[in-house]
């Protein structure tokens, strides 16, 4: 097989170790392969760098095994081509696997051009990355906090829930202080409703009558006070995230324009994607990367699959996010899925919104512009005839004369 990288390595990585196996033409010829084990402190990382170093070794590859290559990746980078590799297209032959074999198998792969490196975005990025999922995470833990309020009032009887729209609004929230300081005068209690909520204050009454015991209110004065430290923890990473994103104000002002998204989801797009699509030859193969299109698995002539490949999960989080708005509104988006949920079902009819979305962002970011809807009755207007024929032909099953008369006409 052709060489293409002369002088190369191949990391198998570990949480306390990193077995390297380096490649380099031999001083009589052929090629000399070194196998060395380092520790995974940065001492020791370093010391790796300086062995590739007097080898004269261009490129590296290793696993994207869990979190650990991700120490030696940026004690590499920029000294070496790194790339890092889906483990699935490394598999060894089984029962035949140590640490120093998948080394050797690494980089004997590496060496000759079999490998591909997975999508690593610059520093900037990654950092970015970290933010935003930080802070989806604390998103997620703020409803579950939510669920376990929701939980105590319904085992209390205080349907409250039945009659605001958000228990953790400003409303309820005064509600539950005021209940948990004492106050079970549900007259009283109702008076603290605000704004529009006031118009239902018979109801609020009913809702805050309930069988209150001690253990109920030590753990709803704990979920509450819970319930501050990711809202103020959120509004930091949000402030955080909006300085590091200000020079791409333009670029989410255009991603806000599509159906269902939102600035939250516009920055999780920049941070998941980024700004520079080069490395993404089309919108399909980033569709691709995201786990966002049908997967292949055909035998025989037979398609046996078309699961989804995995992807980000924070991304396809986000973009089904993003679908389920679309969905509510009145375009493209919302009638592409209206005319998929009746036959493929919700799951896959908000996956295809979704892939919509991203093919849209790709777009909007690559072409520096403003997203333009095609609206609501696109398809009805693209099928007419279609349209036209199925609609009578149901009419004339329910025992109607139909005749069709274009409006023009008719005036």
């Amino acid at each position: 097989m052709e060489v293409v990288y002369q002088r190369c390595c191949g990391l198998d990585v570990h949480k306390r170790t990193v077995v390297a196996c380096r490649i380099v033409p031999g001083p009589q010829g052929g090629w000399q392969r070194e196998v060395r084990t380092f520790g995974t402190v940065t001492r020791d990382l370093l010391a790796l760098a300086d062995w590739l170093k007097a080898a004269g070794v261009t490129h590296v590859a290793m696993e994207s095994t869990g979190v650990y290559w991700r120490p030696v990746y940026n004690l590499l980078e920029g000294q070496f081509t790194v790339l890092v590799v889906n483990a699935q297209h490394l598999n060894a032959v089984p029962g035949r696997k140590t640490d120093v074999k998948d080394a050797e198998w690494i980089a004997e792969l590496l060496q000759h051009g079999l490998l591909r490196g997975s999508f690593i975005p610059d520093r900037p990025q990654r950092e970015l990355r970290e933010l935003t999922r930080y802070r989806m995470s604390l998103v997620q833990e703020r409803a579950r906090v939510v669920q376990r309020v929701q939980k105590i009032l319904e085992d209390t009887n205080l349907k409250l829930a039945s009659v605001v729209s958000d228990i953790t609004g400003v409303s309820a929230r005064a509600m539950l202080e005021a209940f948990l300081a004492g106050q079970t005068d549900p007259v009283l209690l109702a008076e603290l409703a605000r704004g529009r909520l006031r118009q239902k204050r018979e109801e609020l009454e009913q809702a805050l009558v309930g069988v209150v015991r001690a253990h109920h209110r030590f753990l709803l004065a704990e979920h509450l006070g819970h319930l501050d430290f990711p809202d103020d923890a959120i509004e930091r990473v949000s402030r955080e995230m909006e300085e590091r994103l200000r020079p791409f104000e333009a670029e989410i002002q255009r991603l806000d324009t599509i159906p269902g998204v939102n600035r939250p989801i516009a920055e999780v797009l920049l941070a998941e994607v980024g700004t520079e699509l080069d490395r993404f030859p089309t919108a399909h193969h980033l569709a691709s990367w995201a786990g966002m299109c049908p997967g292949n698995d055909e035998s025989a002539g037979k398609r046996r699959s078309g699961k989804t490949r995995k992807g980000s999960p924070w991304l396809r989080t986000t973009l089904i996010e993003a679908a389920h708005g679309a969905a509510r509104s009145k375009t493209y988006s919302a009638a592409q899925f209206h005319r998929l949920v009746a036959r493929r079902g919700k799951k896959k009819a908000l996956v295809a919104v979704g892939h919509s979305i991203l093919v849209i962002a790709y777009h909007v970011l690559l072409q520096k512009t403003s997203y333009y809807d095609l609206g609501a009755n696109y398809f009805d207007e693209r099928q007419s005839l279609y349209v036209q024929h199925r609609l009578t032909t149901r009419l004339e099953r329910l025992g109607y004369r139909v005749t069709l008369e274009p409006l023009s006409a008719a005036a």
